[in-house]
């Protein structure tokens, strides 16, 4: 009998404390997790990664690290969105400067129009890579997607490549060097 109610007692118990776990709301992104984020967007392994630095701030974490190409630095939201990001390559020369991500996504939206207006669907030979490249990093072929876009920042050495899937606009930065892509965002 005394047996049968410790063991009723810790299936309770065990219940219990599953049930608080689900009911939390809060879910809580970890430094790994914030990680993965910067390096998905750097397109970047954790093989390729080195001098890895995560800092902790009151309402974000600033991310570093190098890879064969470059060094990355991002500023990531407690909420796992990326709200900064700076570039340079291998070579010392600064590809793109610390911007707010927002800015960037307006600005790409108006550029993408202008673009769309000028060339209706032929591509130089290297803006074609830079699409390749995004679309590859995509998982997608050019016959998947439509509005494609792009459009070369001098200033940055980077091609901005837009194009819709399924009823979802994707923006990619490609390095216009190497085509490798530096950045995705959805929506």
């Amino acid at each position: 009998m005394v047996k049968r109610r410790k063991r009723n007692n810790f299936i309770i118990l065990a219940s219990t404390l599953l049930l608080t776990g689900c009911g939390n709301s809060n879910l809580e992104i970890t430094q790994n997790d914030i990680l993965e984020v910067a390096r998905d967007d750097a397109n970047a392994s954790k093989k390729e990664c080195s001098n890895v630095s995560i800092q902790e701030e009151k309402k974000y974490y600033t991310v570093s690290f190098d890879t064969n190409t470059g060094s990355y630095e991002y500023k990531i939201g407690k909420d796992g969105i990326i709200q900064e990001r700076n570039y340079k390559r291998s070579n010392s020369e600064e590809v793109s400067t610390t911007e707010p991500v927002e800015e960037k996504k307006e600005e790409t939206k108006t550029e993408t129009k202008k673009e769309e207006k000028k060339e209706s669907t032929s591509f130089d030979e290297n803006q074609q890579a830079a699409i390749d490249a995004a679309l590859a990093n995509a998982g997608l072929g050019q016959e998947d997607v439509t509005d494609i876009g792009c459009t070369l920042d001098e200033a940055t050495q980077q091609y901005t490549v837009t194009f819709t899937f399924q009823d979802i606009k994707n923006t990619c930065m490609v390095d216009a060097a190497t085509f490798t892509v530096l950045s995705s965002i959805q929506g």
